[in-house]
Order: structure tokens, then C-alpha cells, then sequence
């Protein structure tokens, strides 16, 4: 019999029944970033199949001058604020460079992960100590509602890795919508959007040989086993992608191998499986030029310019306030 941890997280226990409880089943992908969840992403991002990290670090190596220069801060200060900043790799090429510019910089990289905004402020701190770093974990717009209110310096708000294809349309929309609205006229907003390319490739992108992918998306069934005292039997699912070229999506899921039951303790509750029925665990989307330019508009943005890797593979797209 599992034995629960002294403090339950009702929001996951509850997220967890209401999934479970689905004609189609799913599961949130939020619940990915534990301590594991977290090791196990970086293992994916360096993975030669999942080619966004790659062409993010590309982008930013090569075009953090020109990034810069578009954005038209102010020569002297700014903060540069990171919305899900994992560990910061890609984001540090651009910081290297406004401490080469002389522009004095606080950093602040927001992320829901505890273990990721610890672990990359104590690396700036020894790797760039020009730059004024200081994370914090909690609420996006709680957080940006406070930095408007402490600083009058510009912003430059990062939300990298296409994060936003995470989310369904109507959902990456409010979400920048939201940030829109804490932004001032000077403020500027670069976003990366993983783009349309040949199927193979994206497939292959959720589909590592070396299986990290798969663990990443079992881990959240482990983490039902551990924190809310579930009896998942792993070897009992299979990590299933797939890509649809028509509309852009990638979706995984895990799908059971049996009829079975699975107990979660917490919830004081059986749910039943039959052979083949899915889970659904994440959407990834993949965007077009008028995909981009439909979310702008729809949260009050332009698009200042766009910057891409060599491939076309992906795109950091710079925003600001429309003057309309």
C-alpha cells in the first residue's frame, strides 16, 4: 500500500481526478516539472532529434545585436524579464551582449519550478555578475504587475523555447494578452514560435531514441504514484506522439497496453482503463507566418520584426503595443 506524503497538493489531486474522470482522458502538462520532470527536459533539450534549442541558441548567438537594436531600449538600463526560464541557456547570449553594450541589466527569470530558477541564478551569478540577477517563482502577471509598480525602467519580456505552443489558440492569446497589458509603450515582448516544417522531423523531435521524451511523460504518471499514492504500472503504457501537417499540432499521449483499474490512494479512488484508451498529456504547436500574426492582433500587438534560424526551423518574433 502507497504511503502519502504529510502534505498532499490538492490543486494536482484535483487537476489529476478531473482528468482522470474524462471520456478522453488528459492530464496537464504543467505537472511534467517536478525535480525529475525538470533534469529530464534538459536531457531533451539537448537531444539531436529536438531541434529548438538548437535553433533558439542559433538565433540568439548570432542576432542578439540586431534584437537589441530593434527593440530601441534605453542605452543606459533595463530589466529583462524571463516568463518560464528553465535554465536559461539560450537567454544568456543575450545578456552577454547588453554587458557588452554597458547597459545595466536585472535580470529576473520567472519560473513555476523552484529547482530551475535556483539553479540558474546561482550559475548567472558566477557566469555574468555584471548583470543584477534575482529569480522568483510564482504567477507571471502577479510578478510583472510588481515589477511595473517597483521599476520605471523599460522592459524586455522573454517568453522563449515556443512555450507558447503549449497552449490552444484561444488560450496563447489571453495568455499574451495578459502580458500586453503589462506592458508600457516602451516596453517590447520577444516570443519563440516553433514553426511548420516537414513532419518527419517534428515527429521525431517527441520521439528521442534515446527515450528521454518517454520518461519525461511517464514521470507525470510517477508523480501520481508518489505524491498522491497512485498504483500506475508503467510498463503498462506506451508513450504515443503524433504531428498533424494540416493543422500544426503535435500531440503525446500514453496509452494503456490492457484493460486495467489503477487506484489513487489521495482520492480515495479506482479508474478504469480499457486496452488502447489514451491519456492525453501535451499539445505542441507548430506555427505559419499568418498563425503569428493572428495571435498579434488578437492581444493588442504588432510585430516589430521577426528573427530566424538558418532553416527556417523557428522564430523569436519581436512585439509592441500597437499604436492602433
Amino acid at each position: 500500500m502507497n504511503t502519502l506524503p504529510s502534505q498532499i497538493n490538492q490543486r494536482f489531486a484535483q487537476d489529476v481526478e478531473e482528468g482522470l474522470s474524462l471520456q478522453l482522458k488528459k492530464l496537464p502538462s504543467k505537472y511534467f516539472y517536478d525535480k525529475k520532470g525538470d533534469e529530464l527536459f534538459v536531457k531533451i533539450m539537448h537531444c539531436e532529434e529536438y531541434y529548438p534549442t538548437d535553433c533558439e541558441l542559433e538565433i540568439l548567438k548570432e542576432q542578439s545585436i540586431q534584437i537589441i537594436e530593434a527593440c530601441e531600449l534605453p542605452k543606459d538600463r533595463v530589466n529583462v524579464i524571463e516568463l518560464g526560464a528553465g535554465d536559461g541557456l539560450k537567454t544568456r547570449e543575450l545578456l552577454k551582449v547588453l554587458v557588452q553594450q554597458h547597459i545595466e541589466t536585472r535580470y529576473r527569470p520567472v519560473d513555476k519550478s523552484a529547482n530551475a530558477v535556483e539553479g540558474l541564478v546561482s550559475k548567472l551569478k558566477k557566469e555574468i555578475p555584471q548583470v543584477e540577477t534575482s529569480g522568483q517563482v510564482g504567477d507571471y502577471f502577479e510578478i510583472l504587475n510588481q515589477v511595473n509598480a517597483r521599476s520605471e525602467r523599460s522592459k524586455l519580456i522573454l517568453f522563449l523555447g515556443s512555450t507558447i505552443g503549449n497552449m490552444m489558440d484561444e488560450v496563447a492569446q489571453g495568455f499574451v494578452r495578459a502580458i500586453a497589458e503589462n506592458m508600457k509603450e516602451d516596453d517590447r515582448l520577444l516570443i519563440g514560435f516553433d514553426l511548420k516544417k516537414e513532419p518527419d522531423i517534428v515527429r521525431a523531435a517527441y520521439n528521442d531514441q534515446q527515450g528521454f521524451t518517454r520518461a519525461f511523460n511517464m514521470n507525470l504518471l510517477e508523480r501520481i504514484n508518489h505524491e498522491l499514492g497512485g498504483n500506475f504500472d508503467l510498463n503498462k503504457f506506451k508513450h504515443y506522439p503524433v504531428y498533424n501537417p494540416q493543422t500544426g499540432t503535435a500531440k503525446s499521449y500514453l496509452i494503456s497496453l490492457c484493460d486495467q483499474e489503477v487506484y489513487i490512494e489521495a482520492l480515495q479512488k479506482t479508474f478504469q482503463f480499457e486496452a488502447w484508451e489514451s491519456i492525453h498529456t501535451e499539445i505542441s504547436q507548430k506555427y505559419s507566418k499568418s498563425r503569428v500574426e493572428a495571435i498579434a492582433r488578437a492581444s493588442g500587438l504588432q510585430i516589430e520584426r521577426t528573427f530566424s534560424d538558418q532553416r527556417a526551423y523557428f522564430a523569436d518574433v519581436l512585439f509592441k503595443k500597437s499604436s492602433t
